[in-house]
């Protein structure tokens, strides 16, 4: 089983989700920025490596846990990994892409242009930060949902 988070560019909200699900970032209080800075590809991640899943670790019931970033093209990148994989004999029934981007709000979509595109991180990286702090609760919940999901689908 793998769970790939999904967002824009793979630099904030999918590595958010995925660090809340690994338990990197706590689920019961909201985290302080240092934490964030030290996140794996947090406002790290380049344009170029758009569309390459990045493996982040195993969850505390070994399922995979990805982020990739798929643009404002989820649907037709999903589509293509999953129709490789399928091609390449891979089963495909335990896959999940989860897209975070519904989560991140206003300012954290400035700080990422601001960062990532153009290149100003001692602006745009804050934003993002505070941003994501103010949707932090929301991530957590999300994360609930999808392991609850992933369980249900284990013991189908």
């Amino acid at each position: 089983m793998k769970i790939f988070y999904c967002c824009y560019g793979s630099a904030h909200s999918s590595v958010v989700a995925a660090a809340i699900h690994l338990g990197w970032l706590p689920s019961d209080r909201l985290p302080d920025t240092e934490e964030f800075k030290r996140l794996p590809h947090y406002d790290k991640t380049n344009s170029f490596e758009i569309g390459y899943p990045f493996f982040m670790g195993r969850d505390e019931r070994g399922i995979e846990v990805y982020i990739i970033g798929m643009t404002s093209q989820r649907k037709l990148v999903k589509r293509a990994i999953v129709s490789f994989l399928e091609h390449s004999g891979v089963n495909t029934d335990n896959l999940f892409f989860i897209d975070t981007l519904p989560l991140v709000n206003f300012k954290t979509k400035v700080g990422g242009i601001l960062s990532r595109r153009l290149g100003l991180v001692f602006l745009g990286r804050p934003l993002t930060i505070k941003g994501i702090q103010e949707r932090y609760f929301e991530f957590v919940k999300l994360v609930e949902i999808v392991k609850k999901r992933v369980e249900i689908s284990t013991k189908a």
